[in-house]
């Protein structure tokens, strides 16, 4: 048995696989904030934007629009705080050196691009290494990643076709937790989200299904979440309901409102993502979700649990 991971200390925390997070999270009862953030942006005063997330509450940290294959996470090391003096470190270490920082567990974009995909909008060319493949996946497994979260940021052509087909290839090489899902259309023809999918993810083998958040996309409402949380369940794999549409950058009454609807739909995660600035969320929104779905108790708690624990 594992402990709850809104209690869980950093030495706990990073000593959990695949299966125990996934239990601890379970465990927390809907109550687990992820930040997801520009890990390519100028640092403040050298700090990782990654650092300034878990400050304000973040359980769990999420990298996006990172190259496994060349993993630069600005502010990590000293000679890494802009992009024009930034140099690859490829020692393998990167991602444990910013666990040692943050003291969470840390996870990374990776998109399922389908090379046959019908774009709604011009296509955005991304590097090898932010794409989900076998040598992806076994990097992000090499270099000592928690999760992986197959998704696809906008217009890059990531189908739910070809995340199924990525959810089967992460079970043979990936040893974490396996998130799969979309926040937003990412440029394909195709709906955001459907019981089919969710049917075909679950089949695949992922461990939590990845959804738009209620109110942020055109159409998903309250009922149709809660169908698919009843049925992830059912299945034993578990929901995160995402923030991914700039309205991250909304004002905490939006945020808190979006946070009790989808608790009460039943998700395990609630995710808030980097468009507002194209960096992260506001600082202020990441604690107003934090103490939304889990009280001023456990949102100060996290904010103050020392990463030496």
């Amino acid at each position: 048995m594992v402990k709850r991971l809104i209690s869980a200390n950093t030495s706990e925390m990073l000593k959990m696989n695949g299966s125990q997070l996934k239990q601890s999270i379970k465990a927390s009862e809907g109550r687990v904030v992820l930040s997801e953030n520009v890990a390519l942006h100028e640092p403040l005063d050298g700090i990782t934007t990654s650092e300034i997330a878990a400050s304000f509450g973040a359980d769990l940290i999420l990298l996006n629009a990172l190259d496994v294959l060349n993993p630069i996470i600005l502010g990590l090391y000293p000679d890494e705080n802009n992009l024009q003096t930034a140099k690859a470190h490829h020692d393998g270490q990167s991602i444990k050196r910013l666990q040692k920082l943050v003291g969470r567990p840390i996870g990374v974009n990776l998109e399922p691009v389908d090379p046959d995909a019908k774009m709604a909008e011009d296509k955005t060319v991304i590097p090898e290494g932010r794409m989900a493949s076998k040598r992806t996946l076994q990097e992000a497994e090499n270099l000592g990643f928690n999760f992986v979260v197959l998704t696809g940021n906008p217009g890059t052509g990531v189908t739910n076709q070809q995340i199924a087909k990525n959810i089967k290839v992460a079970k043979e090489v990936f040893s974490g937790l396996i998130i799969a899902g979309k926040m937003h259309g990412a440029g394909v023809d195709e709906a955001v989200v459907s019981e089919d999918s969710v049917h075909e993810f679950l089949e695949a083998g992922a461990d939590v299904i990845l959804v738009p958040a209620v109110g942020t996309v055109p159409g998903f409402s309250d009922n149709e979440l809660q169908k698919i949380v009843q049925l992830a369940h059912k299945k034993g794999a578990l929901v995160m309901s995402t923030i991914g549409t700039s309205q991250e950058g909304s004002g905490k009454e939006f945020i808190q409102n979006v946070a009790i609807r989808n608790k009460i739909a039943g998700v395990d995660i609630q995710h808030i993502g980097d468009a507002a600035w194209g960096i992260q969320s506001p600082f202020e929104n990441i604690y107003a979700l934090s103490k939304t779905i889990r009280g001023e108790r456990h949102a100060i708690a996290r904010m103050a649990r020392s990463i030496n624990r």
